[in-house]
């Protein structure tokens, strides 16, 4: 059975934002889908949102695709670095991801050090790439926290198919977004 694992983002939980939407969609699609509620979402650190990551998905597989948001996508890509090199998964759907952030991100000393380990950590991006044929990011052209440029970075090392929609922000339920139809273009070939 093909399972989604949507990874929520920095002082985010798994009913807001796009999440529900997303997970109703790919029920209909047959997905067995899981939102997990990521330990201290106020204070991610590497340490715990990566191995609590990995708890979730357990054995990943063909089947398996995995959707982050913002930090989320951080975890993503951190937890398929250290992934054993003949594992392949269906698919990594990256959405507000970034390797860089905006100062507007690190204004507050808060910010700063929680960020700080994530964007000072080199990623193997090789190695990332190893684990799947199919990686798309999602980009919002007015996203106060991650810049459009990233787009350039997940293309380059990933391969990503990039996709920058306007006005969406930084992906979040400010104003009315409760749906991202580009996300679920995703799962349309998957």
């Amino acid at each position: 059975m093909k399972r989604a694992i949507i990874v929520h983002g920095w002082d985010g939980f798994p009913e807001n934002h796009w999440f529900p939407w997303l997970q109703k969609k790919l029920e209909e699609k047959d997905f067995h889908v899981v939102v997990p509620r990521m330990p201290d979402p106020e204070n991610p650190k590497m340490e715990t949102w990566v191995p609590f990551l990995k708890r979730v998905i357990g054995k990943p597989d063909q089947e398996t695709f995995l959707v982050g948001h913002s930090i989320g996508c951080q975890t993503i890509v951190r937890y398929l670095e250290q992934l054993p090199s003949e594992i392949k998964i269906g698919g990594v759907l990256l959405v507000g991801g970034w390797v860089n952030l905006t100062p507007k991100a690190t204004a507050d000393e808060e910010s700063k050090n929680i960020a700080q380990p994530w964007l000072k950590k080199i990623i193997d991006w090789k190695r990332v790439k190893s684990h799947s044929d199919r990686f798309t990011a999602i980009f919002s052209d007015n996203d106060p926290f991650v810049s459009v440029g990233d787009a350039q970075i997940f293309k380059e090392k990933l391969n990503a198919k990039t996709i920058i929609v306007k006005g969406k922000e930084h992906f979040t339920k400010r104003g009315s977004l409760s749906d991202i139809p580009e996300v679920l273009g995703f799962f349309d070939t998957a």
